[in-house]
């Protein structure tokens, strides 16, 4: 691979040339591939605000190619934080598993897939069927009609045409419930496809009328012997039982006897083995009928998404709010499950061994620590600690902190950004996890030589550390991994702080100053300087790629969360600061290509918009229109977060890739009326809320009742239980105690 090629950064040189197969699919179907109106139309219809669910739509981002994002999700039924996610599938043997507009489906997924770049592990795909077929996905595809689909997180209920059966797919947290009902006279059967070139292991039993096999496919981040193991029990006893190999998968195939109306499938699954996904299948579903788990499901995600309710707003926007909040809540995935006495037990994905304790994956901190983790510290602080515990978990097994769990250490992205989810939390006293041992971790891969291409430790440390920034003759994306080390190094400092360690602290803080060493002042921008202290030239603020990560310096121009006001002030102060961000927001979406060497779909959904060089689409801007509010100029925060929240945020589009609940960690927050402009400060800095009335129920049985009487063009004045709010900033402390915070 040439240099240019090496300078793709990891997850966009996948993106654009690993699933090349995938993209050519997609586009022979990407005009075609629509969300049907009239399923939107059904969702709206069916919701009640005293049923939040009600309001979820699922097909919200599933019109996504790997040319052009509108939300990368997929339909997924789950319970919150569930470790199976079910799913439809229209294509196979590509991580594009569902297009919404094409109304055929290959069966019903077991995914383990937090985002089509990165892939899918441990996965199952299973339909019912009748009479003879061919087994391959494409030939034994059915129709459907969306609009008379009811799909929803707790409930995946639609009619296969072509076979006259009516299927419902129940999720809990680590199994499922799937029935089939069938109309046709021709005999039943079940199908289910298991990826990989090579037989799975496998064994029937008849007494207990249970198939169990195993599913190893895999992207990497998993230990040596890794599996997912299933175990399906059916409601009726089969004729016939075999396994059919084919080029990519193998299908177990069980067929009835005809006649046979309703055969019912209870799925367990498991990381560790097969006797645990039966104790799990046992544990979540027993003999329970589907109404009881279809219930408890719905019982669930109501409770769950009504921590926060709306008023007011279009139905449209209800029902954009709780997709949106529905999202932040499916990732990441726990790995953990109870042993017969019910404490958690999890098999590492980072030594392999079944430890006890707690462990999630799938998260990506690139993506989500600027929105989700502080969210996440209003709305569960309590499932936030167990989830910072199992991180901590991961160092302790792993010996380093993950750069992105995917289940376990995969390389991706840049920085090491975990250094702000703990950061986050310190600051804001966030308790029940070992912060001690999290400050280890973190201090180790600032200091010490990881490998990052095996996903743990700082890329270009020793160079960091030797120059003050990360020299762009030396390693890569040089811009990116400088930034995010000083805000990192930031971040690891309030860990210090809240743990008493002053010389760390003091240390960490003025290595978080490095950002200054690659801020040009003639041009205004964050520049990619070599070894020998000489800028990279030519410089064109458009060109996107190596020195940068998925942008060009205007994306990146803004990417000192820390030290907004030490940027503002070597900007000339907030006169130009403020005229910089306009400039930004009107000019044209020109780009180049750069490193890239071709347009790749960020490129192609930022000139999709009428924002300028605001690539909302992509993370790194997520904050920059806050920056408005922080340079004395609140009402074009106001003004610019209410275009986004009402013209890049649909029923059914996103703008660009969800990543796990960023996009929409994003959207609540600008809808509640402020925003973390830095993760690691225990503070928010105010917006305008998108509703005239909000409450957010928090924990210890608090309330905080947020009031908007504020036209569109902005608002007067804010207040805070009676008394006028005259600060930019509203502290975390202070939201949490609840109250009435008013914009008038």
């Amino acid at each position: 691979m040439d240099k240019l090629n090496r300078a793709l950064d990891r997850r966009s040189f996948l993106k654009v040339s690993g699933f090349a197969a995938g993209a050519a699919v997609m586009d022979a179907h990407s005009a075609e591939a629509l969300t049907d109106a009239s399923s939107v139309e059904a969702l709206s219809n069916s919701a009640t605000t005293d049923d939040p669910v009600s309001f979820v739509n699922l097909l919200q981002g599933n019109n996504s190619t790997p040319v052009f994002s509108r939300g990368n999700t997929l339909p997924i039924a789950a319970r919150p934080f569930g470790m199976a996610h079910w799913t439809l599938q229209s294509h196979a043997n590509t991580p594009w598993m569902f297009q919404p507009g094409e109304r055929r489906i290959q069966g019903f997924r077991s995914t383990h897939q937090l985002s089509p770049w990165l892939g899918d592990y441990g996965f199952a795909t299973f339909l019912p069927f009748c009479g003879t077929i061919k087994v391959e996905a494409n030939s034994r595809a059915s129709s459907y009609k969306p609009e008379n689909a009811t799909l929803s997180p707790h409930s995946l209920q639609l009619r296969l045409q072509r076979y006259g059966i009516d299927v419902e797919v129940i999720p809990t947290e680590r199994c499922a419930l799937l029935t089939a009902t069938f109309s046709k006279s021709d005999a039943p059967g079940w199908l289910i496809d298991i990826p990989g070139d090579k037989p799975p292991t496998w064994e029937h039993q008849e007494g207990r009328r249970t198939i169990s096999f195993t599913s190893t496919e895999n992207q990497g981040g998993v230990p040596e012997d890794f599996a997912t193991y299933y175990v399906v029990q059916f409601s009726e006893m089969w004729e016939h039982v075999e396994l059919e190999q084919l080029k990519n998968s193998s299908v177990l195939i069980a067929k009835f006897a005809p006649g046979t109306r309703v055969v019912e499938i209870r799925v367990g699954t498991s990381f560790q083995s097969f006797k645990q996904a039966q104790l799990n299948l046992e544990l979540e579903l027993g003999t329970r009928s589907s109404v009881s788990v279809r219930s408890e499901g719905q019982a669930v995600w109501n409770k769950h998404l009504g921590r926060i309710e709306v008023a007011g707003g279009t139905p449209d926007q209800q029902r954009t709010f709780y997709s949106c909040l529905y999202r932040t809540l499916l990732f990441p995935r726990m790995w953990h499950e109870p042993d017969a006495n019910g404490a958690m037990q999890h098999r590492s994905p980072y030594n392999g061994k079944i430890v006890p304790g707690v462990m999630y994956a799938d998260h990506g901190y690139w993506d989500v620590y600027r929105a989700w983790y502080p969210l996440m510290t209003i709305l569960f602080p309590e499932r936030l600690a167990e989830i910072l515990q199992a991180w901590v978990n991961a160092y302790v097994e792993g010996e380093w902190m993950p750069q992105f769990p995917c289940p376990g250490y995969r390389a991706c992205m840049t920085g090491s950004l975990i250094d702000s989810v703990f950061g986050d939390a310190a600051s804001k006293n966030l308790g029940g996890f070992d912060l001690k041992t999290a400050f280890e971790g973190l201090k180790k891969h600032a200091t010490e030589q990881g490998n990052p291409d095996a996903g743990y430790g700082r890329r270009g440390l020793k160079e960091y550390l030797d120059h003050g920034y990360v020299p762009a003759d030396l390693v890569e994306q040089s811009v990116a991994e400088t930034v995010d080390a000083a805000y990192g190094d930031f971040c690891i400092a309030q860990v210090a702080k809240a743990l008493g360690m002053d010389a760390d602290f003091e240390r960490f803080m003025r290595r978080s100053e490095n950002w200054r060493r690659l801020f040009d002042s003639q041009t205004g921008f964050l520049r990619g300087k070599k070894s020998d202290g000489s800028w990279v030239e030519p410089f064109n603020p458009v060109t996107w790629g190596d020195p940068y990560v998925e942008g060009s310096a205007w994306q990146h121009r803004w990417d000192v969360p820390h030290d907004i006001a030490g940027l503002i002030s070597a900007l000339g102060g907030n006169q130009n600061a403020v005229s910089a961000l306009e400039e930004m927001l009107s000019m044209p979406p020109d780009f180049n290509v750069g490193a890239y060497r071709q347009e790749i779909h960020e490129m192609s959904e930022m000139a999709a918009v009428s924002f300028g060089q605001y690539a909302h689409s992509n993370q790194p801007v997520h904050h920059v229109l806050y920056i408005f509010a922080a340079a004395n100029r609140p009402e074009r925060t106001r003004y610019w977060t209410r275009r986004v929240l009402e013209e890049l945020y649909t029923p059914e589009t996103f703008a660009g890739d969800e990543d796990t609940g960023s996009m929409s960690a994003w959207f609540i927050f600008s809808s509640l009326g402020f925003y973390p402009l830095c993760p690691g400060k225990p503070e928010y800095t105010v917006g305008q809320p998108f509703f005239p009335t909000i409450t957010v129920h928090l924990p210890q049985g608090k309330t905080l009742r947020i009031e908007s009487v504020a036209s569109k063009d902005g608002v007067g004045s804010v207040g805070f239980n009676g008394r006028p709010v005259s600060s930019s900033t509203l502290s975390h402390a202070t939201l949490m105690d609840g109250g009435h915070l008013w914009f008038r």
